[in-house]
């Protein structure tokens, strides 16, 4: 028969150290937030930017069949992604819309549901008929 020791004390970290250790790691985040927000939003803001020029993709291709452009997303093939804010499926942060379109030219628009940083202003993005991309409110 073998004889288990359940006195002998084994080195570990106590719960007081591990918390202590926690807490230190929760206000060096806090430090490096505000540092680090405006590469969150330039990096979401991405997105925007390869919708739009998707969007641009698919106008041209219309244009090029029907000679003009549409307004309509669904009948040049673009579909819009579940947004962030409809629920826990929604991978999108920006709402695609086509705001003007003619025989000759397009405006498509990419406006933030959310906002990034926290400053009150949604973030939004425009491109047109000549691949013009430009930031039309910056977050």
């Amino acid at each position: 028969m073998r004889r288990v020791l359940y006195n002998k004390k084994l080195p570990a970290y106590t719960l007081t150290e591990i918390l202590i250790v926690l807490v230190i790691i929760g206000i060096l985040v806090l430090l490096a937030l505000p540092n680090l927000m405006p590469l969150i939003t330039k990096a979401k803001s991405t997105e925007a930017k390869v919708q739009l020029e998707h969007v641009h993709t698919l106008e041209k291709n219309f244009f090029f069949e029907k000679s003009k452009y549409s307004s309509d997303l669904k009948e040049i093939g673009f579909i819009q992604e579940k947004l962030t804010t409809d629920g826990k499926d929604g991978k999108a942060n920006y709402r695609i819309e086509v705001v003007n379109s003619g025989s000759n030219t397009f405006v498509a628009r990419a406006t933030a549901v959310a906002d990034f940083n926290g400053n009150g202003t949604y973030n939004v993005w425009e491109i047109d008929q000549d691949k013009n991309l430009k930031e039309v409110v910056p977050d």
